[in-house]
C-alpha cells in the first residue's frame, strides 16, 4: 500500500492510500480520484516531505505505528481498546466531516446491506461467482486481511462520533 498527499483543482489538499503508484496512475487515468471535498476529478499529487533520518534518532519507519482501522459493530459503535486514527483541528473540518458525511450516505444509499457476509459477498463478487453489485457490511480482521492478500478491493466506510447538540 501507498500512500499519496494529493491536491485538486480548487486546492483542497487530501491524502488517499492505493495498492501501488500503478493503481494510482490507472485510477488517475479512468477518472475514478476525485476530491472528497467538492468531487473534482482534476488531482494530482501533491508536494510529498521526504522522510529523513537524523543520526541518533530513530528512523520514521521505525517510529511508524499502523493505525487500527475501527470495524463498525451492529450498532455501529467501537469498543474502548480499539486504537484508531484521529484529527482535530484542521481548518476545513468541518468541511471534512461534512464531505465524510455524505459519503457515507451515498454508500448506504445506494450499496446492498450484507452485515456480518461482507467478506463472504465480497469474495463471490471478486470470483464472479454472483453479479456485481454494491454493498456495505461488517468483517473481521482476519476477514479484512484475507481480503487484502488476495487482491479483493475494498474501503473502510467511513464513520463520524456521534454529534452532540
Amino acid at each position: 500500500m501507498i500512500q499519496y498527499s494529493l491536491i485538486c483543482e480548487n486546492n483542497h489538499k487530501f491524502e488517499a492510500w492505493f495498492r501501488n503508484s500503478q493503481t494510482y496512475a490507472q485510477q488517475s487515468e479512468m477518472g475514478i480520484v476525485s476530491c472528497p471535498l467538492c468531487s473534482s476529478g482534476d488531482v494530482k499529487k501533491a508536494l510529498m516531505a521526504p522522510a529523513i533520518s537524523h543520526a541518533g534518532k530513530k528512523s520514521n519507519e521505525e517510529n511508524f505505528v499502523e493505525p487500527v482501522k475501527p470495524i463498525a459493530s451492529k450498532n455501529n459503535q467501537i469498543a474502548l481498546n480499539d486504537k484508531i486514527a484521529l484529527a482535530a483541528g484542521h481548518p476545513q473540518q468541518d468541511e471534512l466531516r461534512a464531505a465524510i458525511k455524505n459519503l457515507r450516505d451515498v454508500v448506504t444509499k445506494e450499496a446492498d446491506y450484507v452485515g456480518e457476509n461482507f467478506a463472504l459477498e465480497a469474495r463471490k463478487i471478486h470470483d464472479q461467482q454472483i453479479a456485481s453489485r454494491k454493498i456495505y457490511g461488517e468483517a473481521t480482521k482476519e476477514e479484512i486481511s484475507s481480503l487484502v492478500e488476495d487482491g479483493i478491493d475494498f474501503l473502510p466506510l467511513p464513520t463520524l462520533p456521534e454529534e452532540h447538540n
